[in-house]
């Protein structure tokens, strides 16, 4: 049998446990105040009439609870619910010592009228009380609750906005890099048709990386590795030798977890803001490493510089998706900046919290080759 208590259900013989320390409370009170007096009762009296009052309670709580949940206590503050839960009290406690006095007659001498008139003079405080405070249980266990379902609420909408931001990125990446790509692709059949067809397969398998759905929002730094070398290559095919790549990663990193699309629009970011924009040659560089707890990653280009960073199109605006993804998934505990590096050039900073995830499909594929190109 349960004991429901607003959305609480509790089995039978749990629910009259919880009553128990209050029940000997009771007697323990009843008997100091008794010493006072001068005049002691039989433990068993003490222990009877305890009982006869809290267990009359634990009867009339589920229905406490009825009445709260449907007439709260809150803010506003009116005065409908507060003089509703005034005239329960009163009633309720009434209710008690009545059925008090009735039961106590079958183990005392003395009449009805005489046990109700005991009751009466020793339990109505206690009774208005007692009401009060199952009221304000009632109105804790509702609240704690509410919490609970609202920060459930919070939580998924943060994964349905981190979710909803990847998509925004993907969309934002993809339509300006494919048709720069496509235009190179043109260009390229004419003078160079392995060139191109390289840049087709490496764009074909971009795009389906692209179009994946990451449902855990984390991929492997390793495949995330992978993905980029894919975009690298196309960059590489565009730009010829006036872009070289370096890669240095910690092989103890490769396994950590990182928002997927993390580095591409990092190095995008990089290649647009320097050799994009400026004649001569750039270098992009790609390091990982671990700091304890921590997964340090930087993108270093060396023919960029922070200049104009509020424009259309500029660093700030170009990193505030992968910002925000970073704090949506990882709270304080990750950050990106972006810092000027002696004697020219820009590096993006990005730490985050180091976990290991592990993928089959990442294992077989493996890193991509760390050499310079």
């Amino acid at each position: 049998m349960k004991i429901r208590l607003g959305t609480i259900e509790i089995g039978l013989a749990r629910y009259l446990a919880l009553w128990l320390p209050v029940t000997l409370v009771f007697v323990v009170q009843g008997i100091i105040d008794d010493l006072a007096s001068g005049h002691l009762w039989a433990l068993t009296d003490y222990l009877r009439w305890s009982i006869i009052v809290w267990y009359i309670w634990a009867a009339l709580a589920p229905w406490v609870f009825r009445l709260a949940e449907r007439h709260p206590v809150q803010p506003p503050y009116r005065a409908g619910p507060l003089l509703f839960h005034l005239f329960a009290a009163s009633g309720l406690t009434l209710l008690s010592m009545v059925a008090g006095a009735f039961i106590s007659t079958f183990f005392e001498p003395s009449s009805f009228g005489e046990q109700l008139f005991q009751f009466f003079t020793k339990y109505i405080t206690i009774g208005v009380v007692t009401y009060c405070a199952l009221v304000a249980i009632q109105h804790s266990l509702r609240f704690q609750a509410e919490k609970a379902r609202r920060e459930l609420e919070a939580s998924q909408l943060a994964t349905e906005l981190a979710k909803s931001r990847l998509q925004v990125l993907k969309t934002q990446l993809q339509p300006h890099f494919l048709f720069n790509t496509l235009h190179a692709i043109v260009t390229l059949l004419d003078e160079d048709k392995v060139s191109a067809e390289d840049m087709l397969l490496r764009l074909s398998e971009l795009l389906r990386a692209f179009l994946e759905d990451y449902d855990g929002q984390e991929i492997s730094l390793r495949r995330e590795l992978a993905l980029l070398d894919l975009y690298l290559g196309i960059q590489r095919k565009r730009y010829g030798d006036r872009l070289t790549t370096q890669i240095y990663i910690a092989p103890d990193t490769l396994d950590g977890a990182v928002p997927s699309l993390l580095l591409q629009p990092i190095v995008e970011n990089a290649i647009r803001h320097g050799i994009g924009l400026r004649v001569g040659g750039d270098r992009i560089e790609i390091e990982a490493r671990r700091e304890g707890d921590l997964l340090l990653l930087e993108v270093r280009n060396g023919n960029s510089t922070l200049e104009g960073e509020g424009r259309p199109g500029g660093h700030g605006i170009g990193l505030s998706n992968t910002r925000l993804r970073l704090r949506e998934l990882y709270g304080d505990d990750a950050d990106l900046r972006l810092d000027m590096i002696w004697p020219q050039g820009v590096a993006c900073r990005i730490r985050l919290p180091f976990r290991e995830l592990v993928d089959s499909d990442d294992q077989a594929e493996g890193p991509p080759e760390h050499v310079p190109a």
